[in-house]
């Protein structure tokens, strides 16, 4: 989705939201939901509240359309807002109790038994174990070095990109990327360690 998107005139539904058009802001909302809904299925692991959370950016965006000057286009702006009510609604969570051995199904104990090994040989249910350990392992991280981690490494963004959508430098993003990875590594270290005792 662009700014300048032809079958959308942008500056002309601004200007009438402004003037406090209800019609302007719902094409608005229909315009940017999809750039919205996107970030906030990436960024949160239950899709329990993505809908509260999309209803709680475009909530900001309108109370904060004022401060929008257009120095960034409109999608980077409201992109940086849905990140960072993402990273609030993270913290809000209370911390996870510690995720233990017990609590992986037969399939996901599967899957970490190969992960260590070289040879992996693993199916689609697999996967999406896999998928299932790394969303329980995040989850015991903080928000900032969750986002990181699905930024770069589950969504392979490059720093550019994530500095634009957090406002992070590089050197911001890289530090904070191998310190998460570092306690990602201690936190399946940790569950190994459970499996083989």
């Amino acid at each position: 989705m662009s700014d300048d998107d032809e079958s959308f005139d942008l500056l002309a539904c601004l200007a009438r939201v402004r003037e406090g058009d209800q019609a302007a802001a719902r094409e608005l909302v229909d315009h940017l939901y999809p750039l919205v809904i996107r970030i906030v299925r990436t960024r949160v692991p239950r899709r329990l509240t993505e809908e509260d959370l999309a209803q709680e950016v475009f909530m900001k965006v309108f109370s904060r359309l004022d401060q929008y000057q257009g120095a960034v286009p409109l999608t980077h702006w409201v992109s940086r807002i849905a990140v960072t009510t993402c990273i609030d609604a993270l913290r809000a969570q209370k911390r996870r109790p510690e995720f233990r051995w017990a609590d992986l199904s037969e399939n996901e104990a599967r899957v970490v038994e190969h992960a260590a090994s070289p040879d992996t040989g693993l199916t689609a249910g697999d996967a999406l174990a896999a998928r299932e350990i790394i969303d329980r392992l995040l989850g015991q991280l903080k928000p900032t070095d969750q986002l990181v981690i699905r930024l770069l490494d589950l969504e392979q963004k490059s720093g550019a990109e994530i500095s634009a959508l957090t406002g992070w430098s590089t050197t911001l993003i890289k530090v904070r990327a191998f310190r998460a990875r570092q306690k990602l590594r201690k936190l399946f270290e940790t569950l190994e360690r459970k499996e083989r005792s």
